[in-house]
């Protein structure tokens, strides 16, 4: 036994590999340091606690895809030392559930994902450690423990807050009236197998056009960049808020305008910014209940005696772009 650690610590002088007599693994470092996995949750066991999620996607972000902020999330994930539970199979993955993710180029204040642990967590802690851990623009807004039922069943609407500048609110509020007066509004989507014509209008629930002036909301910032000694001018600028259901096909935001355009010939001359505000399951006026309300009244005692909590970072990353492994202390203590 000795001879064969005597040899793989010639191999890997830095991080030699000990089997000792209990079949343990240990590794040990230049600096004294062991670490067992005897001590840490194995991630293959069944999941003993659900976590669900609310985040932001804000700024730059929003240009992100989806598939890139889940692979975000999973690293956070593990330098926050959250201890996830995984898969089974060949190929292990971190038990995540995305719901409802927001499409690419459009912010969000209103994410949602639940995650499962191998070993009860605070969910304060647990959002500084995240919320830590991610690049800015990614922005960890509260955590719940999981009560009964899945999140997607508590989810089936969004509302949207789309900022159309050079949009007159008059000609916004006209537009609206024929849309919501419309049976069916037919639009084309150009997908990756060709053009798609779905009908808009079913999954609309409400739409409202506002005046940024008369809500207190500050105007749509100019398209352009502004000399400081030119002429200050309000350029025109409506605000659509919309209800949408999720349906299949999704209605996304770029497709509710098309249905403007189609029924009254609204064109934005540049760009529209769109934000999703809320999700939830639409009720009997209209309005959508929070996904959350029923886990957050729950569960308002503090952790169980003995869950853990991930030790947050003492800094966000820069741009948390780079790869990077748990540190030596990978479970925080129990909570106080």
């Amino acid at each position: 036994m000795e001879e064969e650690a005597a040899a793989i610590a010639v191999c890997r002088p830095r991080a030699a590999a000990l089997v000792v007599a209990d079949r343990v693994r240990v590794t040990r470092t230049d600096t004294g340091v062991a670490l067992s996995r005897q001590h840490q949750p194995n991630p293959s066991d069944p999941p003993v606690q659900r976590i669900r999620l609310r985040y932001a996607k804000r700024g730059r972000v929003r240009f992100t895809s989806h598939r890139d902020v889940a692979r975000t999330f999973e690293r956070a994930l593990r330098r926050a030392g959250v201890p996830m539970a995984y898969s089974q199979g060949f190929s292990p993955h971190p038990r995540v559930s995305w719901v409802g993710a927001a499409p690419t180029g459009v912010a969000s204040e209103a994410e949602y994902v639940e995650i499962a642990l191998v070993r009860p967590v605070d969910p304060g802690p647990l959002r500084q450690a995240l919320d830590a851990a991610l690049p800015p623009g990614l922005d960890v807004l509260e955590t719940v423990v999981a009560g009964p039922g899945t999140l997607a069943e508590k989810i089936d609407a969004s509302r949207w807050w789309i900022e159309l500048p050079g949009v007159a609110p008059d000609t916004l509020a006209d537009a609206v009236t024929r849309l919501m007066a419309a049976e069916r509004v037919e639009v084309e989507r150009l997908t990756k197998n060709g053009r798609r014509t779905m009908d808009a209008r079913a999954a609309i629930v409400t739409t409202e056009g506002i005046d940024p002036t008369t809500v207190g909301e500050q105007a749509c910032p100019p398209p352009t960049a502004q000399v400081a000694d030119w002429p200050e001018h309000a350029a025109p600028c409506g605000i659509l808020v919309a209800v949408v259901r999720q349906t299949q096909p999704v209605v996304r935001p770029d497709d509710v305008l098309s249905a403007l355009r189609v029924v009254a010939g609204l064109v934005p001359p540049v760009p529209a910014m769109a934000t999703r505000m809320a999700q939830g399951r639409l009720d009997d006026r209209g309005d959508l209940a929070d996904p959350l309300a029923a886990d957050r009244a729950a569960s308002p005692e503090p952790a169980p005696a003995g869950a853990d909590a991930p030790e947050p970072r003492q800094e966000r990353e820069a741009t948390g772009a780079g790869e990077q492994g748990p540190g030596p202390n990978v479970v925080a203590g129990p909570a106080g």
